[in-house]
């Protein structure tokens, strides 16, 4: 088992920026690949960014160029920071991580609303 516990989720303005930070409870943490999804209501839950042991980053396409994922395997953690955010990033965040396995796991979500 896999807890995932988010943080950094806030109500900000258009163009501004946020870094989400989601912690591992376990050591193995540098062996999953990590990512960050949000679901908007009325929406599917969709990709924003995932990064794989090894490094690999994968972008989803409405956050290339505003959006960086980062893990840090010595902390047990993993980054989602924001720039240039829309209201149309406004959604909750996921953090998830996926084991060598195939199981997922999942954090609890942080709220992001981006309004003026």
């Amino acid at each position: 088992q896999v807890q995932l516990v988010e943080s950094g989720g806030a109500l900000v303005q258009p163009g501004g920026s946020l870094r989400l930070s989601c912690t591992a409870s376990r050591s193995s943490f540098s062996t999953y690949t990590m990512g960050w999804y949000r679901q908007a209501p009325g929406k599917q839950r969709e990709l924003v960014a995932d990064i794989t042991s090894g490094g690999w980053i994968n972008y989803g396409d409405s956050v290339k160029g505003r959006f960086t994922i980062s893990r840090d395997n010595a902390k047990n953690t993993v980054y989602l920071q924001m720039n240039s955010l829309k209201p149309e990033d406004t959604a909750v965040y996921y953090c998830n991580a996926e084991r060598g396995d195939g199981n997922h796991y999942w954090g609890q979500g942080t709220q992001v609303t981006v309004s003026s």
